[in-house]
């Protein structure tokens, strides 16, 4: 537009067409044209140089002759097919050669196939334009499951094929990738605590599509999250987020990073055989690593250092412990004040003034939790063991305590407790247990000597079994005699040594023998 300003200025002061052009090194034709232009417009030179730019374009465009294109027969045929095929491409199966091979039948004279994908892809993109989008480090998290699948081989020579999951920081482009047993949201769980400890940190929201490990009932406003999910994300103080129903491109980033998880990772991968899927994913990242330390195309950084340097530091701490996938069932108190696991038929004990309440569940892979009335009422270490028995003597009745603390647990309680008084303890208790025809026989005398480390002391119970293991005999009573004759408080007195001196003069029952 400045030159098109020189023009009128020039043309206003009355020089000629010639000299404008060796003024403006524009050529003579094009002077002339735009000179013709001027006069078409019926306005004055300087009502037109006082124009803006804009308005004055707008003159020049309406007096501006158009040329007129000759029409194309195929591509008017093609454009009025256009919505047609558009709309043909979203159903499943239907391809671009497809639709080529249909429109020819239609149309023999129509455009190949590589001007049909040309003149498509430029429709297309009419119809949906791209939008940039700015995202903040540390806001969001982008999850979803890579369309194709790794695999290994595993002992017996079959191919196990592996879901991947992706998961990308938006600002960063840090991303992460690991393959799955299954995509169940058990191992969807695991996955997610894998991200957050290989980003070190977790970032305020995570989003994904509709899938069903994702969002149990799809809502444009608010969708509804599994339970198991919703206790990850609390104990990770995370938001979760999901996509419009059927708009997968609300979360583009990991769309994207998709495509080069192909490129960076599965494509280097393909001729290699991996016999476990640890070894799989370790070959993974591996190449992830190598990714994450390229720099970005036309920049002076790559995507690690990019993460480390403003990404990173604004992500929240990892909280101290990884989430554990938490089970809930509910049970019955039975007679023996004991609830059943039925994942593994175990039983664990509870306080006896609960018989027939309904109580709550809650466990792990380590714990078992009860709760009766949102109250804790017991906790134990998980057992797979089926038809076992977890029980706390806190738990019994004071009559069923007596039982069990005579009963014992095993050979190895009262060896333990023995130990925790003393070495001669421990020893004489298993003189007890080697003396008895059956090990139930020991139990009471062993018994017996640890109530009476609770009468006399465990010292003096110590000096006795000392004093006593220098006998043959073990049992309870032997204890309970040096003690209450206070013979564990006296040292013994040194052996005097014998009046007759030794010689050779001494008969034995052989000089008897011949006696009629």
């Amino acid at each position: 537009m400045q030159r098109v300003r020189q023009i009128l200025l020039f043309l206003k002061r009355g020089y000629s067409e010639r000299e404008i052009a060796k003024q403006t090194k524009v050529s003579r034709p094009t002077v002339h044209l735009f000179s013709t232009l001027f006069r078409a417009t019926g306005r004055g030179y300087d009502e037109l140089l006082s124009l803006k730019d804009p308005d004055l374009d707008a003159v020049f465009s309406k007096t501006k002759p158009v040329k007129a294109e000759p029409e194309d027969p195929r591509k008017a045929h093609f454009l009025d097919q256009l919505s047609y095929f558009i709309l043909e491409l979203k159903r499943v199966g239907v391809t671009r050669y497809l639709l080529w091979q249909e429109y020819l039948q239609l149309y023999p004279a129509g455009f190949q196939y590589s001007r049909f994908c040309e003149l498509l892809d430029i429709e297309m993109a009419v119809r949906k334009p791209a939008m940039h989008l700015e995202h903040n480090p540390g806001e969001l998290l982008e999850i979803d499951f890579a369309g194709s699948k790794l695999h290994y081989v595993n002992e017996d020579g079959e191919i196990i094929e592996c879901p991947v999951l992706v998961a990308v920081l938006p600002f960063s482009g840090y991303s992460f990738v690991q393959a799955l047993p299954n995509a169940t949201l058990p191992y969807l769980i695991g996955a997610l605590n894998a991200i957050l400890e290989y980003f070190q940190g977790v970032p305020m929201n995570a989003i994904s599509d509709n899938m069903k490990q994702w969002v149990t009932r799809t809502c444009k406003y608010e969708p509804t999250f599994p339970e198991m999910l919703r206790e990850w994300a609390l104990h990770n103080q995370i938001g979760l987020l999901a996509t419009r129903p059927g708009s997968p491109k609300d979360k583009p980033s990991v769309e994207n990073n998709v495509l080069i998880t192909y490129r960076r990772v599965f494509a280097l991968l393909r001729n290699d055989t991996f016999e476990s899927l640890d070894q799989l994913n370790q070959a993974i990242l591996c190449k992830l690593d190598l990714h994450h330390g390229q720099n970005f195309q036309k920049k002076s950084y790559s995507r690690q250092e990019l993460f480390n340097a403003e990404e990173k530091p604004l992500l929240q701490a990892l909280p101290a412990t990884s989430y554990q996938i938490r089970h809930y069932t509910r049970a019955k108190v039975q007679k023996n004040y004991h609830v059943v696991l039925g994942e593994d038929w175990h039983f664990y004990s509870v306080p006896f003034s609960y018989l027939g309440k309904e109580v709550n569940l809650v466990y792990c892979s380590d714990h078992v939790e009860v709760y009766h009335e949102l109250q804790r009422i017991a906790i134990h270490t998980r057992s797979f063991k089926k038809h076992g028995y977890s029980t706390l003597l806190d738990h019994m009745p004071e009559n069923h305590r007596k039982i069990a603390e005579r009963r014992g647990w095993n050979p190895e309680y009262y060896l333990k407790k023995a130990l925790e008084n003393g070495p001669s303890t421990h020893e004489f208790f298993s003189q007890i247990m080697e003396s008895k025809i059956t090990i139930h026989q020991a139990y009471g005398p062993c018994l017996g000597i640890l109530q009476l480390i609770r009468s006399f002391g465990g010292p003096r119970v110590e000096a006795a079994c000392k004093r006593a293991l220098r006998g043959k005999k073990y049992n309870y009573g032997v204890i309970k005699t040096i003690l209450q004759n206070n013979m564990d408080l006296h040292e013994d007195a040194p052996t005097a040594g014998s009046p007759i001196p030794l010689h050779n003069n001494l008969r034995g029952p052989d000089a008897y023998n011949n006696i009629n």
